[in-house]
This record gives C-alpha cells, structure tokens and sequence, in this order.
C-alpha cells in the first residue's frame, strides 16, 4: 500500500492486518460522486477567501471534474491503493495536478469530510426511496380503485371478524406507506445540515466561508457545534428506522400475500412471472418474493439495532466505530428501494378471486355485530343485545347453520322485538354499506378516501434527485 496520508508522525510500516481492517474503500467507494462535488465547493470556497489563489482553484475543479469521469466509468479499480474514497479522491488529484492538489485539504479533516458526504448521500437516498414509496401507493391506490365493490372478511387474530371492502383493506397499507413518506420527508431537515468547517472536532483557523459552502451544496443550515457534527450520526440512524417502518409494512402486506394464495384461502393468484418452482415437486407454485421481502426485513432491523449498539458508548468526539455506519447505511438503502420496487410490480401481478371473496364472509357469523347494533336500535343496552347474539351464534352452529338461516320464529325466542327487517342486518353486503361514517369501510366512504388519496399524492413533492445533481 501506498504511504498514508497521516502517515508523518509513525516510524513503522503499518502491519497489512491494520490496513484489511482499518480500510473503508471497499464500501465507502460509492461516496465518490458526493466526495468530488464537497471538494468542489470547499475548494472554491478557499479561493474566494484567499487562502488559496484563483489559478489554483481553478485548476483542482477542473481535475476534480476528470476523476469523477474516470471513476464514473469504473476507474482506479485496485482499491488496495487506497485507505478510503477520501484518500483516492486526493491522491488522484496530486496525481493530476501535482503539489498543488495537497492544498484540497486546507481547513477540513477526513472527520468533517465524511460527515458532509454523507449526509450528501443521505439526502439524495431519501428522495430516491420518498419516490420508490410514492409508486407503491400508487399501485395500491390504483388496485383499490378497480375493485370498489369487493367484499372480502376482515380479520381479527387471523380469525374472521366483521366483512369489508377490499379496497378498505387495500388502503389500509396506502396510510401505512403515507406514514413511511413522512417519515423520510420530516427527517430531511436533520440530514440537511452543513458540517464542513469543523475541521477534526474543534473547527478550523482559517477564515472559511462555511455559509458559502452550505449555499452551493443545498444545505439549509450550518452546524453550530463542531464536537457534534462530526459525532453525530443520528440523521443515519433516523433513515434506518424510517427503513425499517417501510420494510414492516411491507412485511405485514407480504404475509398477507402469502396467505391469500394459499389453497387454503385462495383469495388471490400471482402470476407465474411473479412466483418460483420447486426442485422436486413439479406441482409447486410458491410465492419466494413476498417471503424475501418479509425475510429482508429483519435484515433492515439488524442494522438499525448494530448502529445503535455501536454509537451507545461512544465518547465525543469521533471515534473509528462510527466507520460501521456506512455499511449498514447503504445495504438498508439498497434494500428498501429494491424491496418497494418488487412489491409494486407483484402486485400488479396479483388477481383477486373475488367470489372466494365474497363467499368468505357469507361464512363465519361475520354479521353478528351488525345484529347486535339492530337490537340496540330496537330500545336493549349493547351489552344485553351482544349476550342475545352470542347465544344465537351457538344455537346456529349447533345447527350447522348462519345467523341469515335462522327463522324469524327461532329468532324470536331470543327476543321477541326482531322482526322481518332483521334479515336486512345480515346481507354482508348492506351490513357494509352502513360503515358510511369517515374512514369506515362503506363504499362512499372508500371512494372519499381513494380521492382523498389522489388529491394527497397531487400535491406531494418528494420527486427523485440525482444524485450529484
């Protein structure tokens, strides 16, 4: 390896199990782009303070400009060279522009240097996944949209409670999504925050322009304590647990997923794009995506739970445990876009049978709340009409039978004020219909939540950003 840049203050040549533990530039790489462009600024920024010349400037942005050509299209591929991306950028401009490439350094540390790309990359990512969610709420709204009229049973630890509308249960996971988008895009103002300038911990003696730099890299604001900025990875920490909200919720939509294409249920079928075989049951269609994506998940806690574990004892300022959070950051990142990618496109990929639907809530006393409530409205206090009901459940099963199958008459031993229009109450059809009140499953109130949802994804930003832009 090549001579350190820290390298003036040791007598002995660094033992090449330090430099296999210690090097970063197997992972940290894809900083590279966001690594250039904070040189830019900081370069620029000495010019204009005259701490360096114009000519001098001028000629490392240039240079600056041609590495990340280079490195765009794959170059300086033998990462033994170097200790971190920080260290290739440097060492490829004092290769470019000789001496005068040292000078790129002047008033910032590695410590600043990475807090600032990182939270470049952060930043960017965000917007990525913000616009990966946005398309998953997209889909699911499209999907609710087209079966507006499908009752499906809602369930209760996994039991049959009450019937809904599939679209209800599909835009249950758009609200969870929602939370996810705002999620990230509350958490943008913590990444937005500029932390060149101070320097290893302590800040720099030169007279640095730190507004400038924020200005011409987007920030909205400056750090106000160097100890802080260069130690905090909290803004890291926000965006794996954002990750992990969005990998939860698509793990609980891809149990479902797996479930409902059981024979079991058989309330939908993917299409065979969407599935895999098996090695030695030729019959086999088995739903692998969703299982992943529910696997994936306890990937994305793992992560959080490690930076988390690794930051809980550190001392202020920076110390090396906190080179672990890249790793986890970009295989979260990684994750999370890929597993929303997939979802989106599985379940466009989805048919929903809709009469095992419906035929599942005609199976199950689904309605016996609806019937409940028609007591209630015939003068009994809620508690005496959910006892009725309970009886007249274990009547109908010990006759292998549903609440609508019953006689008027045997209803009637149970209270003598049901009448004819009680059958009215067991329709899961029109028991739905009544749920009319916002944010119940009836189907007026499904469409205003459906248009409430378009009006919402309108008037959203979150658009994806390029990054370095």
């Amino acid at each position: 390896m090549t001579k350190m840049v820290w390298g003036g203050r040791f007598s002995q040549e660094t033992d090449a199990l330090v430099n296999m533990l210690n090097a970063s530039i197997g992972f940290d790489r894809r900083l590279y782009v966001y690594d250039i462009e904070g040189s830019v600024a900081h370069c620029r920024m000495l010019a204009k303070q005259n701490i360096i010349s114009d000519e001098d400037a001028s000629a490392m942005v240039v240079a600056l400009g041609e590495i990340k050509r280079e490195l765009d299209r794959g170059g300086f591929s033998s990462d033994d060279d170097y200790e971190d991306i920080h260290t290739l950028v440097e060492k490829a401009l004092v290769d470019k522009v000789g001496a005068l490439g040292k000078k790129i350094h002047t008033g910032r540390s590695r410590n600043d240097q990475v807090a600032l790309d990182t939270r470049l990359y952060v930043r960017d990512v965000i917007h990525q996944v913000m616009g990966s969610i946005r398309d998953c709420r997209e889909t699911i709204l499209r999907l609710a949209e087209d079966h507006l009229d499908v009752l499906m049973p809602g369930y209760t630890h996994l039991q049959r409670a009450q019937p809904v509308l599939l679209s209800h249960h599909l835009m249950a996971y758009y609200e969870m999504l929602t939370r996810d988008y705002t999620r990230f895009e509350e958490s943008q103002a913590r990444v937005n925050v500029m932390p060149l300038g101070s320097a290893a911990l302590a800040g720099a003696t030169f007279d640095l322009d730190r507004e400038m730099v924020a200005e011409s890299l987007g920030f909205d604001q400056i750090s106000r304590n160097s100890m802080d900025a260069v130690s905090d990875r909290d803004f890291v920490l926000d965006f794996l647990y954002n990750a992990s909200m969005v990998m939860m919720h698509l793990s609980r939509l891809s149990e479902e997923l797996v479930l409902w294409s059981t024979q079991e249920f058989g309330f939908i079928v993917i299409s065979d794009a969407f599935s895999t075989g098996s090695s030695i049951m030729p019959q086999k269609k088995n739903p692998d995506l969703p299982e992943l994506i529910r696997g994936k998940t306890g990937r994305a806690y793992g992560h959080l739970m490690g930076l988390l574990t690794t930051m809980k004892g550190l001392p202020l300022s920076y110390n090396k445990d906190m080179q672990e959070d890249k790793e986890a950051l970009f295989d979260s990142a990684d994750t999370v876009q890929m597993c929303l990618r997939v979802m989106g496109s599985l379940l466009g990929a989805v048919t929903f049978k809709t009469d095992t639907l419906k035929a599942a809530t005609e199976k199950g006393y689904l309605v016996a709340t609806d019937l409940a409530d028609y007591l209630v409205g015939k003068g009994l206090t809620f508690r005496e009409a959910h006892e009725i009901v309970g009886k007249m459940v274990v009547f109908a099963m010990g006759k292998n039978q549903e609440l609508h199958e019953l006689s008027l008459k045997e209803m009637k031993t149970y209270n003598r004020q049901i009448g004819e229009d009680v059958y009215a109450w067991l329709d899961p059809q029109l028991t739905v219909g009544r749920r009319n009140i916002p944010g119940g499953t009836g189907p007026d109130a499904v469409k205003n939540e459906i248009e409430m949802a378009k009006q919402q994804l309108k008037t959203e930003g979150g658009g994806r950003r390029t990054e370095g832009r």
